[in-house]
């Protein structure tokens, strides 16, 4: 088949139907008619010789063939975004937007703040909506519904671009008058009660129990290792509220270092490396290949390496 004789904007049509997997709300996302809508997904049907999306109890599901040219699809429309994009430079000191960041609160209390203190200064009319990993899955980051996710990840899509931030190592948290801090050993760690904190994952999360020990995590994998497990009294996913457990006498925390440092001030908190080896762990910036090429998401990359360069140097004045 000639290229003269393909529609390029069925690739866009297909592009939201496989995000969608629905024609009326595909329809919708386009803003074209649902009679239309069909209408294209049977053109496309006729140009590619596969159904592409199929009927089934769960719905709509993507044939072997859609979901090959899925990655493929999203690359050619990146490219040819990247073609129409102006050739000017995005103008940050006049331009109202609002970026979408996907972070855990340990991202949004580290490295948001720097960045806000260069918006004020050279952007201020851009605004930033904070959300948490549980808000979205990696396949609606693919589709461009987030501007950037900042975290530390155990998996990632092999499409995305990433960078990393910084590596952080990780600390013990506990107040002052816990026995820990008369006695700072492996066993009284061990015997203490502890917050446990962890959200690395995207999407909603699932309950956890002291008994999941292969779902607990690098610090408690840590322990596994040299064939021992700390007492979990608490589970939560968020570290501030972790630090703010660890003023209680009775817990401990260990965290990233950089969520305990936000507590240095604080004089009833003790702050220590573990009694036993945690290896250090990448944070990273992640986005989608859609976004690649995009002006304005270059310059707001550009702000957040430079904000996550301030948080490294003023880490190193306090250490």
């Amino acid at each position: 088949m000639n290229l003269e004789h393909i529609d390029l904007n069925l690739l866009v049509y297909i592009d939201v139907l496989l995000r969608e997997r629905n024609v009326t709300r595909a329809a919708n996302a386009l803003g074209i008619t649902q009679p239309a809508m069909s209408n294209s997904l049977k053109r496309l049907r006729d140009t590619f010789g596969d159904p592409l999306l199929v009927r089934t109890s769960e719905g709509m599901q993507p044939t072997e063939r859609a979901v090959a040219l899925q990655p493929l699809i999203h690359q050619i429309l990146a490219n040819i975004e990247q073609v129409v994009e102006p050739a000017n430079d995005f103008d940050a000191s006049s331009a109202e937007r609002v970026f979408r960041i996907l972070t855990s609160d340990y991202g949004e209390a580290t490295v948001i703040p720097p960045l806000l203190e260069r918006l004020r200064e050279h952007a201020p009319g851009i605004v930033l909506d904070i959300l948490t990993p549980s808000d979205m899955s990696f396949p609606e980051v693919e589709q461009g519904h987030v501007d950037l996710v900042i975290n530390r990840f155990d998996t990632m899509p092999q499409a995305f671009h990433q960078t990393t931030l910084w590596r952080d190592t990780f600390s013990c948290m506990f107040h002052a008058g816990h026995r820990l801090n008369q006695h700072y050993t492996l066993d009284e760690y061990l015997a203490a009660n502890h917050v446990w904190v962890n959200k690395t994952g995207m999407g909603a999360g699932m309950g956890i129990s002291p008994k999941d020990i292969n779902r607990l995590g690098w610090v408690d994998e840590c322990l596994k290792q040299i064939g021992h497990v700390r007492h979990i009294s608490v589970f939560t996913r968020h570290y501030q509220s972790a630090t703010l457990m660890a003023a209680q006498k009775g817990l401990v925390v260990t965290i990233p270092t950089k969520a305990a440092q936000l507590q240095s001030h604080n004089d009833q908190l003790i702050i220590r490396q573990p009694p036993f080896e945690v290896p250090a762990f990448e944070f990273k910036m992640a986005w989608s290949p859609l976004l690649q090429h995009n002006k304005a998401h270059q310059w707001l990359r550009k702000q957040v390496t430079d904000a996550a360069h301030l948080t490294k140097m003023s880490v190193l004045v306090n250490d």
